[in-house]
């Protein structure tokens, strides 16, 4: 792989990061962030789709963070390739792009948070520890154009779907996890293990054919499972 295409570092931590993103200067500005980053390690920083495929077939990635708009792609076939090979690992989108259906399709390929780059700088690491707390980050500009497009939606369509058979005890997880609570707090609230919690949550994903916690609560207020 081109050197400098792949930014290699060799520092050991538990999660381990992939990098997308074409523009050089924002991939090394990133790159510089998540090297202070205390929980993780950067794996590498890829300018490429193609690079970054070969990053995901030959390393372990637990998250990746990725542009969408990229020269040979787009950012999304390196989450569907990532949740391929590793179904666990996270993905979170960071683009200038904010239409609704380039949103849309980011939560359905899979990725858990998505910042829009006016304000990514600032809020990189914060979104990145509240995501692997078990939120779902998302900038204020996307929040806005999610709750516009719910609120705009005729009541018929909140039926569609077939209906859920989710336990009363996934109805209560899914209710924390559309309050924003990580796997900790709804353990403690619900009184479980805090290792049982993600088997439930795995349930809940495939009883509504979703892949991450923002699509289960889409999915849940779309057939009228939650209140909107």
């Amino acid at each position: 792989m081109p050197r400098e295409a792949v930014e290699q570092t060799g520092k050991e931590a538990n999660w381990r990061v992939l990098l997308v993103e074409d523009d050089e200067p924002v991939r090394k500005r990133l790159a510089r962030i998540l090297d202070g980053w205390d929980k993780g390690s950067l794996i590498a920083a890829c300018g490429t789709l193609a690079d970054a495929t070969r990053v995901i077939d030959r390393e372990a990635i637990d998250l990746l963070i990725t542009d969408l708009r990229l020269p040979d792609g787009n950012g999304l076939e390196a989450i569907h390739r990532l949740k391929a090979v590793s179904p666990d690992a996270e993905a979170m989108v960071v683009s200038v792009l904010a239409d609704e259906r380039t949103v849309l399709d980011a939560i359905q390929a899979g990725a858990a948070g998505y910042l829009h780059k006016d304000a990514y700088a600032i809020d990189l690491l914060d979104a990145v520890n509240d995501l692997l707390a078990g939120h779902s980050p998302i900038s204020s500009r996307i929040a806005r154009l999610l709750v516009r497009r719910l609120a705009g939606r005729q009541t018929h369509d909140t039926q569609q779907g077939a209906p859920s058979d989710l336990t009363a005890r996934e109805m209560d997880i899914l209710n924390h996890i559309a309050r924003g609570l990580t796997y900790e707090e709804i353990a403690i609230r619900l009184e479980i293990s805090r290792h049982t919690v993600p088997v439930h949550i795995r349930n809940i994903y495939r009883k509504l054919s979703v892949n991450n916690r923002s699509q289960a609560v889409f999915e849940a207020r779309e057939r009228g499972i939650l209140p909107r």
